[in-house]
């Protein structure tokens, strides 16, 4: 089974980091959800959550503000200018 590599990280530290089946974030376009396969995307983030549920199942929310989310090649990078986990 394919799974995402999957970075949360803020202006200061690496909140997040690890495997996952899937990623749901709020961008400026709305909100997108990110499964093993997606297409490489650039996306500019709106202030929200970001969800990820870890490949054990488990789910990471983060509240984030202001930055960008990029997909390429099963691995997701979201750099937010502020964010925190919940």
């Amino acid at each position: 089974m394919a799974v995402l590599k999957v970075s949360v990280v803020s202006a200061d530290q690496e909140l997040w980091s690890g495997e996952a089946s899937q990623l749901i974030a709020r961008t400026t376009e709305g909100e997108i959800g990110i499964l093993p396969g997606h297409e490489p995307l650039l996306a500019i983030l709106a202030k929200g959550e970001v969800r990820v549920t870890a490949a054990d199942g488990s789910q990471i929310t983060a509240n984030a503000d202001n930055g960008f989310l990029s997909v390429e090649n099963n691995t997701v990078t979201v750099v937010a200018s502020s964010a925190e986990l919940v």
